[in-house]
């Protein structure tokens, strides 16, 4: 079932846009970034919680925004990658930058994709900016979609914690949100989980890999 919402009609249309054009860097940019911010490289991370995964598995990244993220599991060698996004202006550019890459117009609240078609499906920085009255219908979607793996980047914090973004008292929280997944589905086994705290304050993000039936 479609959602329509605050959060989805705002990243959808202009605020969407200028958080695009914002944040359209290359890898390179983006490994600069991280490693200010935390002290580790981006493709670090994702070498610790998904290097040995099979480069055959089929990939989903919910809110793929201009493809950055997917183009760093190609880079390491993943070939089946997919993306949903709701806003068109960063789809045209995520065309523009990736190749071999499937990246379509698709909701979180409703992904365009039958049960268990991916092996993983994960997102980054995107569960952040769902309500949390709507956050059950996007963690259903998401596992509904994988027959494996979920996997996640996110804010975190132990408890829903509402924050101002750019002038928005509601458009960014941050929580447990692997707790939150383990919470909601008994056959989810947390197969990795680290918090990264930031070198400028005290802020700590969470990266986690979550296995389905195990």
């Amino acid at each position: 079932m479609d959602q329509t919402t605050k959060q989805v009609n705002e990243w959808a249309g202009k605020f969407g846009k200028e958080y695009t054009d914002r944040n359209a860097l290359s890898l390179d940019e983006t490994e600069l970034l991280y490693s200010k911010n935390y002290g580790i490289l981006r493709s670090e991370m994702n070498v610790e919680f998904v290097g040995k995964l099979s480069r055959e598995m089929k990939i989903l990244e919910v809110g793929s925004n201009i493809g950055t993220q997917l183009l760093y599991l190609q880079q390491a060698g993943f070939q089946s990658l997919y993306g949903v996004e709701i806003n068109d202006y960063a789809i045209e550019l995520s065309k523009s930058r990736t190749k071999g890459i499937n990246i379509i117009k698709g909701s979180a609240f409703d992904i365009p994709f039958k049960d268990g078609f991916f092996d993983l499906v994960f997102t980054s920085g995107v569960l952040i900016h769902i309500s949390p009255q709507d956050i059950g219908m996007v963690v259903d979607e998401i596992y509904r979609c994988t027959k494996k793996y979920i996997w996640g980047f996110e804010y975190y914090a132990e408890t829903y914690t509402q924050v101002k973004y750019r002038g928005n008292t509601d458009l960014l929280w941050k929580t447990d949100f692997a707790r939150l997944f383990l919470n909601c589905f008994s056959d989810l086994k947390l197969v990795n989980e680290r918090h990264y705290k930031y070198l400028s304050d005290e802020n700590i993000d969470t990266m986690f890999l979550l296995q389905k039936g195990a």
